[in-house]
């Protein structure tokens, strides 16, 4: 990552803020926290449009339609988090998400599972979608205003995917998830601190 990034010493405001909470809750300032910011506004916007969806879904199906579409994308900074959420809330066990991280879904319930195909399709093949994709969300039994928030939140997760890899923000360890659970999100590819130093033990 060529961007230069504002320095936690002398970090003010809104980005202080940013930075205090990473560091409260893993001891460390991640990379793409960092790179975002550089403009807190725009991940304030970001942050907002998550808070405007979450009511009507829940927290469960929100973190269903960010994981398919961070798998679709190839993003390993959403797939960790995100990954390592859905094990904190009771969603899915590691070894669930190391399944989910291989293709597997079977871990989440058949409502979940339809969300995370969808925000797969609006990941790779938005332009072929149809009334279709959208039946099938209705069938799994969510209202007009659910297909609405899900469709959002897919789409939100690849604004903020895509921006991480297209400015190459380095992957961190995500601290709580097994090597294993790592290597089956990523692909096998390390995690490393941004400075270069080994990912902290597993706790």
């Amino acid at each position: 990552m060529i961007i230069r990034t504002p320095m936690a010493a002398t970090a003010e405001g809104p980005v202080a803020a940013m930075y205090d909470s990473d560091i409260a809750e893993d001891g460390f300032v991640f990379a793409h926290t960092q790179a975002m910011a550089v403009n807190p506004e725009a991940y304030a916007a970001f942050e907002a449009l998550v808070h405007a969806v979450v009511p009507s879904i829940g927290v469960r199906v929100y973190e269903a339609a960010t994981l398919g579409a961070a798998r679709a994308i190839g993003s390993a900074h959403c797939l960790l988090a995100h990954g390592r959420r859905a094990v904190r809330i009771g969603q899915v066990d590691e070894a669930g998400l190391a399944a989910f991280g291989e293709g597997d879904d079977s871990a989440f319930d058949p409502a979940e599972q339809a969300v995370i195909r969808y925000a797969e399709r609006l990941s790779r093949e938005p332009e072929a979608m149809t009334d279709a994709d959208s039946q099938r969300l209705r069938d799994a039994g969510f209202s007009d205003r659910q297909i609405v928030d899900i469709t959002l939140a897919a789409a939100a997760r690849n604004y903020f995917s895509r921006a991480l890899q297209a400015l190459a923000v380095p992957v961190d360890p995500m601290p709580g998830l097994s090597v294993a659970v790592t290597e089956a999100l990523t692909g096998g590819t390390a995690a490393r601190r941004t400075d270069g130093s080994a990912p902290p033990a597993d706790r």
